[in-house]
């Protein structure tokens, strides 16, 4: 089977993550081809049997109209020269992008929405578009139930739901002995909120011991910075910036903080939960914290942007070791339904099955 792969970029963020991941898993039994809109300086890296083609040298400064019509028409030239038997597009302008090249064409397309589709798909132009347009596609991957009610009827009847797949690495990586601090992992965005969680530590932080720390880097870095200052928690709250290796930086954490205001499916929970480390999550639409969290067998919910809720539920969990223990061995149960060998099994039948659909 020959499948094409096709993501703006390989850089930072979750997306891109599972799509490396995927091309490397498939690469072992078929031919596999990672398109890129244009190259960016830290990319996931991919193996040596993956090619990897650039639609441009560097991100453009063209109008909107003539990059997308300029982007769409060197996509298609790669799908009729490659004849691939399936293109898969992440995330939302290549999910367009996918659709129009393919017109036409031998080769079945399947989209991935990976985010709040409210947020993924603004505004009535581009829910329409979307709505519309992806009626096109011969299948859609979604990662979460909430994510393809939003779509009608008839692009729900050919979707799936599939996780994103979480790296071996985290499922290698063990750790015995005593845990401690509070850690969160993600970019310093207004999505992420993470202002939310200092002002919830910083309400409970002289009740107990540990220090939070908060993994990422991000345009709110000083935004953060002078609110930790102005909470007098410089000497209890660190953002010592992004870290190459999660596993092995936050496996002796004692809790895992999600604050997000939205997320698809939140690749850095699903990795803390498989480290077993207990977790605390906002229930954010599009509800993929609620979905793995099996209601609150996992891990524990509070609601978007509650510090107050947030902050009783730090002191209780870290008050409480059997709850946080039980939580654990429930998250590292849970986790294996993330594992690359489960996610990369059920993205082939998938693809198979639209490849067979409508030979």
């Amino acid at each position: 089977m020959k499948i094409v792969f096709y993501i703006n970029t390989l850089g930072g963020g979750g997306a891109e993550r599972v799509v490396s991941a995927l091309a490397k898993s498939f690469s072992a039994a078929n031919e596999v081809i990672v398109v890129n809109s244009y190259a960016v300086d830290k990319e996931y890296e991919l193996n040596d049997k993956v090619r990897h083609i650039y639609l441009e040298k560097n991100n453009t400064s063209r109008n909107f109209i003539t990059r997308n019509i300029h982007r769409v028409s060197r996509l298609r030239y790669i799908l009729k020269s490659e004849k691939p038997d399936v293109l898969i597009s992440f995330m939302a302008e290549p999910n367009y992008r996918a659709i129009v090249a393919s017109i036409g064409l031998k080769n079945k397309t399947i989209i991935s929405v990976r985010n709040d589709p409210d947020k993924e798909y603004p505004g009535v132009l581009t829910g329409f578009l979307a709505k519309t347009l992806f009626r096109l596609a011969d299948g859609i991957v979604f990662q979460t139930e909430d994510a393809k009610k939003w779509f009608p009827d008839s692009i729900q009847k050919k979707s799936t739901i599939i996780y994103n797949q979480v790296d071996d690495v985290f499922f290698n990586t063990k750790f015995h002995g005593v845990r401690h601090d509070i850690v969160s992992t993600g970019r310093l965005t207004n999505q992420k909120n993470q202002k939310m969680l200092i002002r919830a530590f910083a309400s409970v932080a002289d009740k107990i011991t540990e220090n939070l720390i908060i993994y990422g880097e991000g345009e709110l870095r000083s935004e953060l910075e002078s609110l930790i200052a102005k909470l007098h928690m410089t000497n209890r709250i660190f953002l010592p910036g992004r870290i190459e290796n999660v596993a092995e930086t936050i496996k002796s954490a004692k809790l895992f903080v999600l604050s997000s205001d939205y997320e698809g499916m939140p690749n850095s929970l699903m990795e803390a939960m498989v480290l077993g480390i207990p977790c605390i999550s906002t229930n954010c639409p599009c509800g993929g914290s609620r979905k793995i969290f099996e209601g609150q067998k996992n891990g524990l919910l509070v609601p978007v942007n509650d510090v107050k809720t947030l902050a009783e539920k730090i002191i209780y969990l870290l008050k409480n070791k059997p709850v946080r223990e039980k939580i654990s061995d429930n998250a590292l149960k849970a986790s294996k339904m993330f594992s690359s060998q489960v996610i990369t099994d059920k993205w082939l039948s998938y693809i198979n099955k639209i490849i067979t659909m409508h030979h």
